[in-house]
């Protein structure tokens, strides 16, 4: 899915218009990423959370050249799904009647 996806069926779900539906997905990922860039946590309940990690300064290499180069320290956004989550994704739709299954012939993710 993408947040193209996603903005049309918050529209169609929440029948709002898709600029509306546009303005919520962008307000809630910029809510995201300004508590994640704060250090904050994000927590969802039924969901799952997101906070940031550091990673420490390494050295590396480059694929092509082979040549050492270093690799600063940095902080990377990380997600943890709930339990509830993890379960919903991995049971039938019939135990979870608000996850509506994919339409048919829809493909699957890749990745």
């Amino acid at each position: 899915m993408t947040k193209a996806d996603l903005i049309d069926e918050v529209s169609r779900l929440a029948e709002l218009t898709r600029k509306d539906s546009e303005v919520i997905v962008e307000t809630i990922f910029e809510s995201v990423v300004r508590s994640l860039r704060a250090g904050d946590k994000i927590e969802i309940r039924g969901f799952g959370s997101f906070r940031t990690r550091q990673r420490k300064s390494r050295v590396g290499r480059n694929p092509k050249t082979g040549d050492r180069v270093d690799v600063p320290a940095k902080k990377i956004p990380f997600f943890k799904p709930s339990k509830e989550l993890k379960d919903m994704v991995n049971s039938s739709v019939e135990q979870h009647p608000r996850v509506q299954a994919a339409p048919e012939g829809t493909p699957e993710p890749q990745g």
